[in-house]
Order: C-alpha cells, then sequence, then structure tokens
C-alpha cells in the first residue's frame, strides 16, 4: 500500500459515511470523491486492506 492509498482511506474513514468493512461502500464513496487509486486497491488487495482498517498496519 503507498501512502496515497492510505491518505485516501483516512479521508473516507474521516467522513464518517460508512463503517469501514462495507468495501463496496467505501468503494462507492472513494469514486465520488475521485480517489480512484483506493477503488482499484480494494478490488485487487482486499485482505492487505482489511489488516490496515483492523491494525493500522502496513
Amino acid at each position: 500500500m503507498d501512502s496515497k492509498v492510505k491518505e485516501q482511506i483516512l479521508a473516507v474513514r474521516e467522513t464518517g459515511l460508512t463503517n469501514m468493512f462495507d468495501t463496496l461502500a467505501v468503494q462507492r464513496i472513494a469514486h465520488e470523491r475521485n480517489f480512484f487509486e483506493l477503488v482499484v486497491f480494494l478490488e485487487e488487495h482486499r485482505d492487505e486492506y482489511a489488516r490496515f482498517i483492523l491494525t493500522g498496519e502496513v
């Protein structure tokens, strides 16, 4: 995970609009905010995303 994706995850989380484990909603919010790197990252690296959400580790 690069720093841009991490920043985008944190930006979506700060909105408070969804549970961060609802990856479809996270993707929708990311798309609405033009966070296309995060949209693609969620398609390709859900396990790495879940580990970051659970532990904060990259």
